[in-house]
């Protein structure tokens, strides 16, 4: 296999690992969020006099939903942005094996 090819295969695999970790915590915190904002609301009317208590609740846990998706998004931004982790060992093996024939690189 030549090295383009191997390169574009990481570099496409890459990409779909991003859209599906920026894509999926995207409708997990949305999902979270609204069973989170039901659960509340349903509390709240059973018991009134306690909704200052799970208003705090409420936000903790909403912290939480949103910081799973910030990692999320915040990793697959890295795999879009950053140079590429995967590709590293492959280039570097090409080099040393370009050294190895006396081709200059």
């Amino acid at each position: 296999m030549e090295l383009a090819t191997i390169l574009a295969n990481i570099q496409g695999l890459t990409a779909l690992a991003a859209a599906l970790l920026i894509g999926l915590a995207g409708l997990g915190t949305a999902i979270g969020f609204g069973l989170l904002g039901g659960k509340y609301l349903e509390g709240v009317a059973r018991q009134p006099e306690l909704t200052g208590q799970l208003r705090a609740q409420f936000f903790l846990m909403a912290g939480f939903v949103d910081a799973f998706a910030a990692i999320s998004i915040g990793i697959g931004l890295f795999l879009i942005f950053a140079s590429n982790p995967f590709a590293a060992p492959i280039i570097a093996m090409a080099k040393a094996g370009a050294a190895a024939v006396g081709v200059a690189h």
